[in-house]
């Protein structure tokens, strides 16, 4: 099997996107951009959310990966952009063979069925559902985040699961998939808004949804009205501390808040940034994360 060629440069945040496109001018055939920090201390987390700055194009350190055919064009090319004016802070990681592979089978091997409780499972569609699932989601992995591999997606179902009821209405902040307003529907849950800033998580949550033959409204943050008794938002603890005044507005007497995205060390933070509305406390954690819940006073 013939082999294609990885070319790693290692660059500041401003130069991202200058080498990515520089990158794609030499015709590499993919270009990706990853933490040069991730899986350390210094490892940084990129968002967008309402009233925060929009997501970055890259790390302050990042990693540029881009793939070509054969190695002497891989070498090639971190010659030409090492050869630029503007990259002076540039430097070459790696220039590594990368096996060509069915990539559509090795990602289906990459998602088994998910077990969310013993009788609730998510499956791809090209996996049959276990015998013992009495609820089954469709759901295969796509542009946006949530496919119930995540401990902080399968906290927010497990929720969801055991205290299943027929909400009147839900709101799903920061829907990504849509996974966590379709485990809703599937458990008895009726009106359902599935808020995201990213277009890409709108319509794959109007997909998935259509998929699993249940009903949502998925649309921008502004979507969102009103008060509900459930809402849910898996995002990241800091972001989460910025909307603790929206979401709690949005939870109704008598109704339950859940937030996911959070590290275990981060629930101090999150209680402090909720008590003026909410206490919370955790309810679940999963290596490393937890799952914060509180309930609105009748």
């Amino acid at each position: 099997m013939s082999n294609l060629f990885e070319l790693a440069l290692v660059c500041r945040e401003a130069d991202v996107e200058t080498v990515s496109d520089a990158l794609m001018e030499i015709d590499a055939l993919a270009v990706s951009v990853e933490d040069a920090d991730a899986d350390t201390d210094a490892e940084q987390a990129l968002f967008g959310e309402p009233g925060m700055p929009a997501p970055k194009a890259g790390w302050e350190r990042s990693v540029v990966k881009a793939l070509f055919p054969s190695e002497p064009e891989a070498t090639e090319a971190a010659t030409l952009i090492l050869a630029q004016d503007w990259a002076a802070d540039v430097h070459v990681q790696a220039i590594q063979a990368v096996p060509e592979q069915d990539w559509v089978r090795l990602t289906q091997s990459q998602f088994a069925p998910v077990e969310i409780t013993p009788e609730f499972w998510i499956v791809p569609s090209w996996h049959q559902a276990p015998p013992q699932a009495q609820r089954v989601m469709r759901l295969d992995p796509g542009l946006a985040f949530g496919t119930g591999t995540h401990p902080t997606t399968r906290m927010c179902l497990r929720w969801i699961a055991r205290h299943a009821q027929r909400w009147p209405r839900v709101l799903d902040y920061g829907c990504g998939s849509g996974i966590l307003a379709i485990g809703a529907a599937l458990h008895g849950a009726h009106d359902i808004d599935a808020v995201d800033i990213d277009p890409a998580a709108i319509t794959s949550s109007r997909d998935n949804a259509t998929a699993n033959g249940v009903t949502l409204r998925p649309g921008l943050p502004e979507l969102a009205r009103g008060e509900y008794p459930l809402v849910i938002a898996n995002i990241l603890a800091t972001p989460l501390k910025l909307l603790a005044p929206l979401l709690c507005a949005h939870v109704a007497p008598g109704g339950n808040l859940i937030l996911a995205g959070i590290l275990s060390r981060q629930a101090d933070e999150l209680k402090a940034a909720y008590e003026p509305w909410l206490k919370l406390d955790v309810s679940d954690e999963e290596e490393g994360w937890i799952l914060m819940t509180a309930e609105r006073p009748a």
